[in-house]
């Protein structure tokens, strides 16, 4: 798998957000936002809990009202009160300014400001509540996402735009003026923020669009342009496979240019869903890039006609999901132990030459084969299971490969 260096990511400044690092040389990380009422510290609280757990290292909740903004602080309270380490982020609409102001707790509970340029205000009143917003945090030393979106564009200049693309001798289209709208507002927006008090290093900026080819153009613009710390996210992604298909495809290419520095899934969730699917998404997307590792990978054939019976697919699955529960606990006992690869074949055909690529891998017999399951450890043939105790017992040598290779004795076993 060809890795993405530090040196061929886009050069970005390094933000803090609380105990975070967005861009610089810091790893690409993972964001993700609440969907319950900010007012509801309970409902949130446990949601936030869960996405951080999940893996989200920034989550974003919804500060529309004095009830969210006196949520948020009562939030705080209850993250730090249960160990939880959790950066912030608030996302502001309309009436930032006012909220900043009447509830002043608010300022400092918060790690992140989120700030849409595009309905931050109205007419005259618009630059000084961007500016009131910018000053608070400023501050509070406080990191910024200026985040433009293409459904709430600045109309001034939108419009200045489009007369200015009417005078060319050749006109832009419609979709390439509302891509330059969206780069303009954003580094203009962050030009204004300088202007008030903000450092380079408290910027973020991030441009959402819904379609595929408009983010990827957007975000190399934005790339070429500045030196800001950059999140990507296509918004309104949509539901189940759509929305995780067109999100993995147009943050996957920019990643693997090597631009962006935080990410988010913003998928529709089933009512009632799992809303760490996101994050889970986020982390599939980093670690299949070479990016990131978070958890083991499980290798395992799609299945064929050599391979009626579904027992190799119902290992893989075990053997996923052993991983991903052990993890939390191996994460702390086995340094390193996330870039394990584990190979759970099907037949013959391919099976062992998976296998020995693998760490660690099982070549189970497919219809009609000899029932045998060859084992093979670090590209070498270890073990021949038999019976019908395979699943198990080639748990257990995957639990004792961890154990070797990751333990506190590895060094002594070396």
């Amino acid at each position: 798998m060809v890795q993405i260096s530090q040196k061929q990511r886009h050069k970005t400044y390094g933000v803090r957000v609380r105990g975070v690092m967005v861009g610089g040389a810091a790893p690409v990380v993972v964001q993700s936002m609440t969907n319950t009422d900010t007012a509801d510290v309970d409902k949130t609280f446990a949601q936030v809990k869960d996405l951080f757990l999940a893996g989200s290292e920034i989550v974003r909740v919804t500060v529309n009202n004095g009830a969210a903004a006196r949520g948020v602080v009562s939030l705080r309270e209850r993250l730090e009160a249960a160990g939880l380490d959790v950066p912030l982020a608030g996302c502001f609409h309309y009436n930032g300014h006012t909220l900043l102001n009447d509830v002043p707790e608010l300022c400092t509970a918060l790690d992140k400001y989120r700030i849409n340029p595009g309905n931050v205000g109205f007419g005259k009143k618009r630059d000084a509540q961007f500016e009131s917003m910018i000053e608070k945090a400023a501050e509070h030393n406080k990191a910024v996402r200026i985040g433009v979106n293409w459904g709430s564009l600045d109309q001034d200049l939108a419009t200045k735009l489009m007369d200015e693309n009417a005078q060319r001798s050749r006109p832009w289209d419609a979709d390439s003026v509302m891509r330059e709208t969206l780069v303009q507002s954003a580094l203009i927006s962050a030009e204004k923020a300088l202007n008030i008090g903000l450092r380079e290093d408290q910027i973020i900026l991030s441009a959402k669009v819904s379609r595929v080819q408009d983010l990827i153009a957007v975000y190399r613009e934005l790339a070429q342009r500045s030196h800001y710390a950059l999140h990507l996210g296509l918004t309104e992604a949509g539901m189940a496979s759509k929305g995780i298909v067109a999100t993995a495809l147009a943050e996957g290419i920019l990643l693997n240019e090597g631009i962006g520095d935080t990410i988010r899934a913003s998928l529709t969730p089933e009512p009632n869903g799992d809303r760490t699917l996101e994050v889970r998404v986020c982390k599939e997307i980093l670690q299949s890039l070479g990016l990131r590792s978070f958890t083991p990978e499980v290798a395992a054939c799609p299945g064929c006609g050599r391979t009626t019976s579904t027992f190799f697919q119902e290992l893989a699955q075990d053997i996923q999901r052993h991983l991903d529960d052990s993890m939390p606990e191996w994460r702390k006992k086995y340094p390193g132990v996330e870039g394990l690869k584990v190979a759970v074949m099907g037949c013959i055909v391919n099976g062992p030459g998976e296998s020995k690529h693998a760490d660690i891998g099982i070549s189970l017999p497919g219809t009609g084969e000899s029932p045998v399951a060859p084992v093979f450890i670090d590209g070498k043939k270890a073990h021949t299971l038999r019976g019908e105790n395979i699943a198990a017992e080639f748990q257990a040598l995957v639990e004792a490969y961890v154990e070797k290779r990751y333990g506190a004795d590895q060094d002594k076993a070396a």
